[in-house]
């Protein structure tokens, strides 16, 4: 059995909220809105939006928990396989998971719904970055 550390989860999960926060807030939050198509944005369409906000907020919580959960396992046994500890095995656990499940999952947002590489880009560096996070959350809550 895989040992978990519920705490950490926790915290990886409230580091995600933070980082996203800060990264769709004053960091490039008006870019990604412009990359979204959203200058355009009606009022009502705003509305619409905020009335969903707590939902959204929730259902990114809990995603970002099953993340943790899951790249603590990751961690486990890339620790075991690898031999590497700490930081090397958290940034090395968080690329390749990245590299593996992220990365070419959203590349249906140029493919399929025409987005941007700019949008890729910056979607994914948001992720690759919650993935360093979370990864040093895990390897170092003893």
């Amino acid at each position: 059995m895989v040992p978990v550390n519920y705490w950490a989860i926790l915290v990886c999960g409230v580091a995600s909220m933070v980082l996203g926060s800060i990264w769709y807030g004053p960091l490039f939050g008006k870019t990604w809105q412009q990359l979204m198509g959203w200058g355009s944005v009606s009022e009502e369409q705003k509305k619409a939006m905020m009335a969903k906000m707590n939902q959204s907020y929730i259902l990114a919580f809990l995603g970002a928990l099953a993340m943790a959960y899951i790249l603590s396992h990751s961690l486990t046994f890339a620790q075991a396989y690898l031999k590497s500890e700490g930081t090397s095995a958290a940034f090395q656990t968080a690329f390749w998971n990245w590299l593996g499940f992220i990365a070419p999952v959203t590349l249906s947002t140029i493919s399929w719904e025409g987005k941007s590489w700019k949008l890729w880009f910056l979607n994914n560096a948001y992720w690759l970055i919650l993935l360093f996070i979370m990864g040093l959350i895990l390897v170092n809550w003893k």
